[in-house]
């Protein structure tokens, strides 16, 4: 937990307007600065900031608030993250209370990295499973999109991902989702026989995975579980690459399934 007294010392510290400025071509009227909204689609520049206020306000769509919210807005961070960077902006060092904050961290980020490797490995096995890339074909999806989703396949076997995690039995797996683990104590790959479509947060990072089954087995899809990475109600497939154009044309599409996108 950061301390809200350093929050606040943090924003006594940096420039909104030179914040902001890093984003957008602001242009000065009067006491405010000015822009078209990154927001929502507009062309009358209706997107104020106020260096005196330290606030940024939209007069279009409403959206408001202080340097760390827009970084959070716009570039997709989480609080600590943009606190983060706008500290390091200004040559500050993030504090906090110290409670379990280094083995959390520890955590999560062994999670990413397990997460990111299979999603790598699944990539690998598309183009060797013939099966697979005339699946896709037949659904009208060229190579092209294959490679800007990161499409992969997932081997028809039970523990395919032994292959890249020697450690086959780490906890860091089952808390990723990456395996099941059965009544019996045996442990499996959850993804198999399947395209796999990987799940990115606002920032990029790949948290999880769905997969489609190539023939009419069941379940036809299949996604990973809630992680300490992945909350299910709180993700869009395909927001990471669509943020940027639903900001510039201000409206976004939103459909059913993996296939849709």
């Amino acid at each position: 937990m950061i301390p809200q007294s350093f929050v606040q010392e943090l924003l006594s510290r940096i420039d909104i307007v030179d914040v902001i400025e890093r984003y957008l071509p602001l242009k000065k009227s009067g006491a405010n600065y000015f822009a078209c909204c990154p927001f929502h689609g507009e062309k009358s520049a209706s997107f104020s900031v106020s260096p005196s206020k330290q606030f940024y306000h939209c007069f279009g769509c409403g959206v408001h608030g202080s340097a760390i919210g827009f970084l959070m807005e716009y570039s997709g961070l989480g609080f600590v993250d943009a606190v983060k960077e706008l500290a390091s902006q200004v040559g500050l060092q993030v504090p906090d209370d110290g409670r379990n904050a280094n083995t959390h961290d520890d955590a999560s980020e062994r999670l990413y990295e397990a997460v990111a490797l299979a999603a790598r490995f699944y990539r690998d096995q598309l183009k060797p499973a013939r099966n697979a890339v005339d699946y896709l074909k037949r659904r009208g999806l060229s190579g092209e999109v294959a490679a800007r989703f990161g499409l992969g396949y997932a081997p028809d076997e039970w523990q395919a991902l032994l292959k890249i995690f020697p450690d086959y039995d780490a906890k860091t797996l089952a808390d990723a989702g990456l395996v099941i683990d059965n009544d019996q104590g045996r442990r499996y790959d959850r993804f198999r026989g399947r395209i796999i479509f990987p799940i990115h947060d606002r920032r990029g990072r790949i948290i999880a995975f769905g997969g489609r089954v190539l023939d009419k087995g069941e379940p036809k899809y299949l996604n990973s579980p809630e992680t300490p990475l992945f909350e299910k109600g709180r993700e869009l497939y395909g927001f990471f690459l669509a943020q940027k154009a639903i900001r510039d044309t201000g409206f976004a599409v939103v459909v059913e399934g993996y296939m849709d996108v």
